[in-house]
């Protein structure tokens, strides 16, 4: 039976899938962006900025800034709601749906193969000193 992964495994692959995201080419997130991307991808939409705002406890304007480098991107698209015009709804694009795939490989390999490859060489102490 496998063993649960433990809190400091997560955040190891966290940082390890970051790590690996970062150094390769492509397009570089912040954490806000980064958030508001996988909750418009992993959670069931239409999604709006006022939705968006609500479900990452963040201000309106805050969401309207990472959509505008989601959008730049191509990783996002915004559109009038054609039975709320004053509503503009966020949709999927086919170059987000393959970045999602790209984070689930890395985290993939790094689930499945040991982070050994992507951890540092030597681990840093948690005391100060």
């Amino acid at each position: 039976m496998a063993q649960p992964v433990t809190s400091e495994e997560l955040v190891g692959i966290l940082r390890d899938t970051i790590v690996a995201l970062v150094r390769r080419d492509g397009v570089d997130l912040s954490a806000r962006q980064l958030g508001v991307f996988l909750t418009c991808y992993l959670n069931d939409g239409p999604h709006t900025v006022r939705g968006l705002a609500s479900q990452l406890n963040v201000s309106k304007p805050a969401i309207t800034r990472a959509l505008d480098r989601l959008s730049d991107l191509d990783l996002a698209r915004r559109k009038v709601d054609p039975s709320d015009r004053r509503s503009v709804l966020v949709q999927r694009t086919t170059k987000g749906s393959a970045f999602l795939r790209e984070i689930r490989s890395v985290m993939t390999e790094l689930t499945t193969n040991g982070r050994s490859e992507a951890e540092p060489s030597g681990r840093r102490s948690t005391s100060a000193g």
